[in-house]
């Protein structure tokens, strides 16, 4: 940057001082450039403006422990800017920022695409001969971390209106309960609450939607009954917990005041690890087109879980309401009973 600023600046610049990159003005401000690699060299400053470039490089301490105390008696301001590099603490303020809880804090993403000095022609050319991985971080400047390839772009089909019959069910991954009026702390990596409204049948899944958000306690089972009335599942199914034991009382009253009930299944994980039961439910599915994603603002942040799956720094929220969906679907995949030349009625109750 060092020949930059000696460009810009030219016209008001008093002194400058490449031994230690410094520029004075005329008005006897100063601007100087320093090294993340040697955060002491920047302690017992006094500033009004920062920009720490290439954040996600930058020790998070730098920042929090030296830089900050700098801005805090000419009440400065700070601009953080850079390349992400997955999921660490650039990004975890970028959420912060962009959550808007704080108004001290605005968030800003720009792709290549956004900047005039680019030729388009030359960043489609680089695309051609990236990773796909690559090109997202470098030039759309996506958060995501490397991609663990257990699910692939490939096996992903995303359809207007998908043609599969069958029945609708419901399932719930619930995380905690918001309190009313607390506010987001920053590097707050709490879990949504996902429901996963999916309709299976002989030929396979629709995931017609998934809804997720962090909510109160009322405000979560509403959600649910308000699912429940729109697509008459089959049966819904939360995972059992401390959730769903708070859930179910509020979800029971609004029952009985809309005389409208439904079935509430209970879901587990069974003793397996989450990535192997969400192996076992989604990938032979995803991989052999048997999961088809009806078109949706929700696909965005569903098939950036899917693909970091499983990485630790990536929610998976809404990909695991999805698994979930496997303990529940009983489908037969037998002809029907003309088909069939003998068979013994065993209980005239049932029809077994």
């Amino acid at each position: 940057m060092w020949k930059l600023l000696l460009e810009l600046a030219a016209p008001v610049i008093k002194a400058a001082h490449i031994n230690n990159l410094e520029i004075t003005l005329i008005n006897g401000a100063t601007i100087s450039l320093k090294g993340g690699d040697r955060p002491e060299t920047m302690r017992g400053v006094s500033l009004k403006y920062l920009v720490l470039d290439e954040y996600a490089d930058i020790r998070p301490d730098v920042w929090e422990q030296i830089l900050r105390p700098a801005l805090a008696d000419q009440k400065g301001e700070a601009m953080f800017i850079g390349t992400p590099m997955g999921r660490n603490h650039f990004y975890d303020l970028y959420k912060y920022a962009e959550l808007g809880d704080d108004p001290d804090f605005k968030a800003w993403h720009f792709t290549s695409y956004d900047n005039p000095m680019l030729d388009r022609a030359e960043i489609e050319s680089a695309k051609k001969s990236m990773s796909s991985f690559a090109f997202r971080q470098e030039f759309m400047a996506s958060f995501e971390a490397m991609g663990s390839e257990m699910f692939k772009e490939e096996w992903v089909t995303v359809e207007e209106d998908p043609k599969i019959e069958g029945d609708y069910y419901i399932a719930c991954d619930l995380a905690g309960f918001e309190e009313v009026g607390k506010k987001r702390r920053k590097k707050n990596r709490l879990d949504d609450s996902a429901m996963a409204v999916v309709k299976v049948g002989e030929h396979g899944w629709v995931v017609e939607e998934i809804v997720n958000g962090r909510w109160t306690l009322d405000e979560t089972a509403w959600r649910i009954f308000g699912l429940v009335r729109k697509y008459k599942p089959m049966s819904v199914g939360i995972e059992k917990g401390i959730s769903k034991q708070a859930v179910m009382s509020p979800l029971m009253d609004m029952m009985k005041k809309e005389q409208f009930f439904f079935r509430v299944e209970e879901l587990s994980h069974g003793n397996q690890k989450k990535t192997d039961r969400i192996m076992w439910a989604l990938q032979g599915r995803f991989e052999n087109d048997l999961i088809v994603l009806k078109e949706g603002d929700w696909n965005i942040k569903f098939l950036d879980q899917l693909f970091q799956f499983p990485d630790p720094l990536t929610h998976d929220d809404l990909v695991d309401a999805l698994a979930y969906v496997d303990q529940m679907a009983k489908v037969a995949y037998v002809g029907t009973f003309e088909e069939i030349d003998e068979f013994e009625l065993l209980d005239e109750f049932t029809g077994y």
